[in-house]
């Protein structure tokens, strides 16, 4: 069975570009790799197909390809996997295949790539169909060793059973004879139908949970290897600057330093046999730096650009119907805001890492990734070396959030182990370096101008985006025609991923590319991110205007958008917005779809005398089609929310001579216990499809917020975070 067309001889070039660009598509029970012949020999006895791996005790391994970085996406595919193999889901555990082993089976486990919500929702026919498969391979062994049909076998918790005699055989005791047996053709494969589940829908407990609650989880900063040295690195302040020189002599008499090395053309490296030692000696180097044509720059200076953006006329459109600016030059009034949104740091608790051994024979790395396959191409590029003779372990990861789809640090430690050739290199950044070196939440300022009739009907809505692409900075070859499709989530005509919510008898949605030297990366949530706050809190301006209810404005816009609809009614029907808040409490709308899910929210807040906000409760409703584990849903509910309260609250990353200013959590907070609010998730599953479940929400809880804190104060808040905003009463 193979999921994707199948690979034949791969050029390290050729998969470093197709790699890449899945990436910037959007984007355990754990063996540490060091995988030899007995194990090897042991899976191949064993394996009774790419997916399933059954040991002689009935443990059943499942084999995930996607990436685990605490958004569940290891359980939920078990889940699939397990449920169309009928196993027993106490017996269940879970093992990364290398996407090394991958190239070598013609891709079997398909993408690697773990980004834009898509873990599962790109991932779940062919991971059920793999389960599926392993399960008529067992349910044939049996029948073959009885001399039955297999029709006269049922199979249960990973037990056949010969339904006439009662005659058992466990999964265990199958698995040899099950992995020589030629399977179906997937095409003849028959899925469950949703309603027939037993694991999947269900709340299932996560099953990497006991091993991070112990502490007994392997993250990448964790990793020891036999003979391992320890590395730092500082890269130019500056983007686009260089590295002059550095004086080694100064520190390499250090105890405990093994080298000091320039690493590509801008960073400076030290290895030592501790990483403080390292880290301590790196601090004290003389460097000179080179710092470019960008040393000049500012937040202010970016800001400028960007406001330029918003009435040029190169924009490129992204949703149009009607003729928006017509109806609007020929409207009774018009209602019009500026927005921006600033620069944000995905802030992973595991700032990067990755550890690497380089001999002129073969490379491997050891890294917590969102992209195996690209990390591999990654290696190999690096290495100079065959992708066949290169491969990627990959491990846990302490935070993804879109900045390890990203693999800059898996150069680097490669680049470095080059240097001591044999030898493992564990590079890991310091805070400062993670965030100081980012792919950056895009910068974007917007310009919205509605036109509205004598009754206060809109007529014509505009939205000129300006700023920045992220496609620009990872994946250029996309962009068609100066359009980067990203920039437009949540604002587009239709179709499954990201469309608007709302039905405007004209509307022109268009982009001014500008792209400051600071690189752009996908944050979690992506461009979905801003557009809401745009969006709905302009809804919120225009229903001030026309004096109508917010839930109501959006209703009467919302006719042909059911689903949308849906969510948004789930919320206030849970919320009672028909009803009186309690005293002294407000509320705030906000609504989306992204990610192939619909989503609202509506967020409860006071603001006191001296301006003192509380967020005392969010009320979130989603539609991701299939829920597959309700527990994680809300999970990642409110995960995603402490995730979009800190963005809201805290989150910018300023400018200043070019370089990012925040250089840890003193400068750079996020949420705390205290901040956040209780939280509350409506899963609307209306079936029939996939959404994800990781990233959309965070987008509805700012504008929420917002809308709140306009309804509570009369302010109304147009740029973040509001940090940067008195709230205090007159």
């Amino acid at each position: 069975m193979s999921a994707v067309p199948a690979t034949t001889a791969v050029s390290r070039r050729g998969f470093l570009a197709s790699s890449g660009a899945a990436a910037g598509g959007l984007v355990v029970s754990f063996h540490v790799p060091l995988m030899g012949i007995a194990h090897a020999q042991e899976v191949a006895a064993a394996e009774v197909n790419a997916w399933v791996f059954i040991k002689p005790d009935d443990t059943v391994v499942i084999r995930i390809a996607r990436s685990e970085m605490g958004q569940g996406t290891l359980t939920g595919l078990a889940q699939l996997v397990a449920e169309e193999l009928e196993c027993d889901w106490a017996k269940v555990t879970t093992e990364y295949p290398t996407p090394g082993q991958n190239l070598a089976r013609n891709r079997i486990w398909g993408n690697f790539s773990t980004g834009g919500s898509r873990g599962i929702r790109e991932s779940h026919d062919y991971v059920r169909t793999g389960g599926a498969t392993a399960r008529l391979l067992l349910l044939q062994a049996a029948a073959d060793e009885w001399g039955v049909p297999t029709s006269a076998c049922a199979v249960a918790k990973g037990v056949v059973t010969h339904t006439a005699s009662g005659r058992t055989r466990s999964f265990g005791q199958l698995a040899a004879a099950a992995a020589k047996l030629t399977p179906p053709a997937a095409t003849s494969i028959v899925l469950k139908d949703p309603k027939d589940w037993k694991l999947a829908g269900k709340r299932l407990a996560r099953l990497d949970t006991v091993q991070k609650t112990t502490g007994a989880q392997i993250y990448g900063m964790d990793l020891r290897l036999p003979g391992m040295l320890n590395a730092a690195i500082r890269d130019c302040p500056v983007f686009g600057g260089k590295l002059k020189s550095f004086n080694a002599a100064a520190i390499e008499k250090r105890p405990g330093i093994k080298k000091v090395v320039a690493v590509g053309d801008s960073a400076v490296a030290v290895v030592a046999d501790t990483w403080w030692r390292a880290k301590t000696a790196l601090d004290a180097l003389p460097v000179d730096w080179d710092l470019g044509p960008n040393a000049q720059a500012s937040s202010a200076s970016i800001a400028a650009t960007l406001k330029a953006g918003l009435d040029a006329t190169d924009a490129v459109v992204g949703n149009e119907n009607g003729d928006a600016r017509a109806a609007i030059a020929a409207s009774a009034r018009k209602v019009e805001a500026v927005y921006s949104y600033p620069y944000q740091n995905h802030a992973t608790m595991e700032p990067m890492n990755a550890t690497a051994r380089w001999t002129p024979e073969r490379c491997e790395v050891w890294a917590p990734t969102q992209n195996g396959e690209a990390a591999l191409a990654a290696t190999a590029e690096a290495a100079g070396l065959p992708i066949a003779k290169c491969e990627l372990y990959k491990l846990t990861l302490g935070g993804g959030f879109g900045r390890r789809g990203r693999n800059d640090y898996v150069t680097q430690a490669v680049q470095l182990a080059k240097t001591l050739p044999g030898t493992p290199i564990k590079l890991l950044w310091s805070r400062e370096e993670d965030m100081q070196h980012c792919f950056y939440h895009p910068v974007t300022q917007c310009k919205l101008t509605a036109g509205l009739d004598a009754q206060g009907a809109i007529t014509g809505l505009h939205m000129r985006l300006s700023g920045q692409s992220i496609l620009a900075t990872v994946a250029p070859q996309i962009i068609k025609d100066g359009k980067d499709p990203v920039v437009f989530q949540g604002l587009n005509a239709g179709g499954a991923e990201a469309a608007i919510g709302y039905s405007f008898p004209n509307l022109r949605i268009d982009h001014a590319m500008r792209n400051p030297h600071v690189p752009a990366g996908f944050w979690r949530g992506v461009n979905l991110n801003q557009n809401a706050i745009y969006l709905e809190c302009f809804i919120d301006e225009i229903a001030h205007a026309t004096r109508q209810d917010p839930l109501a404005l959006r209703r009467s816009l919302m006719a042909k958008h059911p689903k949308h609809l849906a969510v948004l009614n789930a919320v206030a029907t849970r919320v009672g917005w028909d009803k009186p808040a309690a005293k002294g409490v407000f509320r705030g709308l906000s609504q989306t779809m992204g990610f192939g899910s619909y989503v609202a929210a509506c967020a409860e807040v006071s603001v006191s005398k001296d301006g003192v906000l509380k967020i005392h409760r969010i009320v979130a409703a989603t539609d991701p089609g299939h829920a597959l584990n309700p527990q994680q849903i809300e999970a990642q509910v409110e995960g995603s929310f402490s995730y979009g309260l800190s963005a809201a609250l805290f989150g910018e990353c300023t400018v200043k001579d070019g370089a990012i200013e925040q250089k840890n959590f003193d400068t750079y907070p996020v949420v705390r216990m205290a901040d956040m609010p209780k939280v509350e998730t409506v899963i609307v599953a209306s079936g029939g499809f996939w959404g994800g479940v990781g990233e959309p929400t965070i987008a509805v809880a700012a504008p929420a917020v917002l809308n709140a804190i306009f309804a509570a104060t009369g302010k109304r808040i147009r740029d973040l975070p509001l940090k940067n905003h008195s709230l205090k009463r007159a």
